[in-house]
């Protein structure tokens, strides 16, 4: 980024004026320098003189004169922001600010138009003087800034990037940008309605899905019923189990894994080889391993694998080696293992739902919400079989039903779920289990939509508990399911919050530090990362817990972009260091968020020497963070760290345990998928994604009571977040097509000169490929043409009609 010209900032002023009309200039000369006052017109005899300069044969003069030109920018901003403060007239300022920002245009210096216009607040001015050559970098600029800009002005210069964006036509990096607006509906009906082009449209389908916005298309996107049937089933993410088996064949890792080819136990010399430990508990973590590392796949070897003697074989064993609500989650498995594969799914599960045992009915129905996560279906087979068991006497039964909804449709903001769901919040005769997982499921389904009717009905089930309910650790989930409605969205949930002051003083300051992390969360906003700091520093007497969800919502907040994410990772450090017991118990938890699927060294460091702390719930937490890092990457080190950690502990059940969550995370999907809730070059945030994660950290704050007791199958929330992280190139007919592409760490190319490489240090492959966290793709052939620019997910190539083979 440009350094700024001068170190005042500029003050969002109540009344700037609109720019004064260009007629004026083509008046006389003189006449129009009677008008100005005498700095005025020292001001505008320094621009011209400049401008002059800048024209000079000699390149030492024009660097000169550059160089001053910068110089005049700044005297003229601070000069606007005087006569703001004194409500003089700004006219004359604003033509001399015309005629600088048509020069800096015209003299590739982008990135000093933009600043100069952020002073006097006039961004709009942009549009006009961009042209093709230069859209591109300013448009860069501008919403690499926007990371940094306080509310409103980081919306406004996203707005003006959309709308250079429409302008030049460049639609496909027009939509990445109306998905980060505030409404972004009305936004990508414009991207889609100003083009004719049905390919074009195909693309936009595909960055929408990924997304996961919930979208209907209607005859303006596309007035033929076949071209609807084609974008809605993109939308809809039909297609996805496709590509990721496509992608998968490629890698040659079809071949299903069972856990112990993940723990590799000969590779552990002595002792902890052969634990025999506690063996419903092993069976749990062994159902949970095998359902992560064959996630999508649609075959295992424990709950899918055929077996000779009846139909019912070997998946039924399987399910009755786990004890009661062990079943549960071994049912579920089998939702995570076809994945995005609704149809064989939904008939797999089916079998389990006719079952006498609560916990596996409850867990199949776990298992269908999981099945059709993020894939939507016009027929809504999941509503259709959840609805029926909600309102069941047993409360297993309904909480397999109502998180199944809660995943099954989240981000999605269906009616139905409301009025349903909201019956049982209001119901005084439902379980607390029951009631806080509705409200988690409602939170999910209607994230960041700032609903108030449910953000009402969660906060009077808040209001009217006991005391002794208020005591229950499950209780925590409920202000978190507060802060889904408000996720990412700021000032809006400040109304919310202030009901939450109201509350009784064992939920009252957590729901409030809650609500403030939730809404803050991507937004990068370092006032409020002060506000949690200061927070973290207090000491407390009586054993208040609202410290955890404070250190979570550093990391939560400043996950925004990499500069604030560094730091954050330093804070953390002191925390570490002086902080109390409970906070030090969330740092490792806030650390996995940071680097999610991304596994940093110093922070794997940082784990791995957590993981040895004396007090159990830091280490269990470290464990379980080790895998968050490592998710989906296949990464040796932490492979190798958790094997030494399985040896270790292998005398206690609850420590091995996690360690066996986090070996089935490090492995995510044969290594093939991530948790990072960022896409399209880490600049956009899916709610959903970052809904799941935090739900599953804020259950991850008191493990004993939720991940270890009987919660196991919150785990099950994080399949929200789990996304191929592939490039997978497709034709005009959507059918793979495979081209060589250049894969390598992305460069930071803002406000730079010339036209830098984008990426370092790349290697060619032929697509499918993987991208790691933090690398980038660019095609290597001239042949074909991306519809988008930024290479993540399905691509669309056309062929380039300039290409003729040598």
């Amino acid at each position: 980024m440009a350094p700024p010209e001068h170190p005042t900032p500029a003050v969002p002023s109540e009344h700037s004026q609109p720019p004064p009309p260009a007629a004026a200039k083509g008046k006389g000369k003189k006449k129009d320098d009677d008008d100005l006052s005498e700095e005025d017109l020292a001001l505008k005899e320094q621009l011209e003189l400049y401008v002059l300069r800048a024209q000079d044969p000699d390149p030492g003069v024009q660097k000169l004169a550059l160089e001053s030109m910068r110089n005049l920018a700044g005297e003229i901003a601070q000069e606007f922001q005087k006569r703001q403060d004194d409500d003089l007239p700004i006219d004359a300022l604003m033509e001399l600010v015309q005629q600088i920002i048509s020069f800096h245009m015209k003299h590739n210096a982008e990135p000093e138009a933009v600043d100069l216009l952020m002073e006097v607040e006039d961004l709009d001015l942009l549009v006009e003087h961009v042209d093709t050559t230069n859209y591109k970098r300013a448009c860069l600029y501008l919403t690499s800034s926007s990371k940094y800009l306080p509310a409103p002005d980081d919306m406004l210069a996203l707005d003006i990037a959309y709308t250079i964006y429409m302008k030049f036509g460049d639609l496909a990096s027009a939509l990445r940008i109306a998905l980060q607006l505030e409404k972004p509906m009305q936004y990508v009906k414009q991207v889609y309605t100003s083009t004719d082009d049905f390919m074009l449209k195909k693309q936009f389908s595909y960055i929408i899905a990924r997304h996961g916005l919930a979208m209907e298309i209607d005859d303006e996107i596309a007035a033929d019923d076949n071209d609807k049937e084609i974008l809605q089933e993109i939308i809809n993410n039909t297609k996805l189990s496709e590509g990721y088996l496509t992608l998968a064949r490629d890698i040659e890792v079809m071949e299903p894994k069972s856990p112990e080819d993940i723990y590799k136990v000969h590779l552990i010399d002595g002792r902890g080889a052969s634990s025999s430990l506690d063996s419903a508990r092993q069976n749990l973590a062994a159902t949970f391993v095998n359902a992560f590392v064959n996630a999508g796949f649609g075959q295992d070897k424990l709950m899918t694998a055929p077996s000779d003697s009846s139909s019912s074989g070997s998946s039924g064993n399987w399910l009755f080696k786990n004890k009661e609500h062990g079943k549960a989650s071994a049912a579920a498995s089998l939702g995570m293992i076809l994945l995005w594969d609704t149809d064989s799914g939904l008939a797999q599960l089916d079998k389990y739902l006719h079952s006498n045992d609560t916990h596996v009915v409850a867990g199949a129905l776990l298992g269908i919400g999981i099945v059709t996560c993020g894939v939507k279906n016009d027929c809504d087979p999941a509503l259709a079989i959840l609805m029926e068991y909600i309102g069941k006497e047993d409360s297993n039964i309904r909480i397999g039903a109502i998180l199944g909804l809660g995943i099954a449709y989240a981000g999605s903001q269906k009616e139905e779920l409301k009025v349903h769901l909201s019956g049982v919040l209001g119901d005084s005769q439902s379980p607390l289990e029951v009631l806080v997982f509705s409200a988690i499921a409602l939170g999910l389904v209607f994230v960041g939509s700032c609903n108030e009717e449910i953000a009402q009905s969660i906060i009077f089930a808040l209001m009217e508990r006991s005391e002794a309910e208020l005591a229950e650790p499950i209780i925590r989930l409920l202000p978190v399911a507060l802060g889904l409605l408000y996720l990412g969205k700021q000032e809006s949930v400040e109304a919310t919050a202030e009901v939450s002051k109201t509350f009784d003083e064992k939920i009252g300051k957590y729901c409030d530090v809650t609500l403030m992390s939730l809404a803050y969360a991507g937004t990068g906003n370092v006032l409020k990362i002060q506000k949690l700091l200061g927070i973290c520093s207090q000491h407390l007497e009586k054993g208040e817990t609202h410290q955890g969800p404070a250190v979570l919502g550093i990391a939560l907040i400043a996950m925004a972009e990499e500069l604030g994410a560094e730091m954050a990772v330093r804070s953390l450090e002191r925390l570490l260091q002086y902080g109390e017991q409970n906070i030090r118990r969330a740092v490792p938890l806030a650390l996995g968020i940071l680097c999610i699927s991304n596994p940093k060294v110093n922070v794997m460091d940082t784990l791995s020497r957590l993981s040895h702390d004396a007090d159990a719930d830091v280490s269990m937490a470290a464990i379980i963070s080790l895998g968050l890092i490592g998710a989906g990457t296949n990464n040796a080190r932490i492979a190798g760290m958790l094997r030494n950690l399985s040896s270790y502990y292998y005398k206690e059940a609850a420590h091995l345990f996690c360690v066996r969550i986090a070996q089935g995370l490090v492995h995510l999907g044969k290594g093939l998928l991530t948790l990072s809730p960022y896409h399209s070059d880490r600049f956009l945030l899916s709610p959903m994604a970052l809904g799941g994660l935090v739900t599953v950290l804020h259950a991850c704050l008191d493990m004993k009571s939720t991940i270890l007791g009987k919660y196991h199958y919150i785990l099950y929330i994080i399949v929200l977040a789990m996304q191929p992280r592939m490039l997978l190139t497709v034709d005009e007919d959507l059918k793979p097509l495979s081209v060589p592409v250049r894969v390598g760490q992305a460069v930071d190319v803002v406000g730079q000169a010339g036209r830098p490489k984008t990426i370092t240090g790349f290697q060619t492959h032929s697509t499918p490929v993987l991208l790691a966290a933090g690398e980038r793709a660019e095609l290597a052939t001239e042949k074909y043409i991306p519809l988008t620019p930024v290479l993540e997910g399905f691509v669309i190539l056309k062929k380039n009609p300039e290409y003729h083979e040598e």
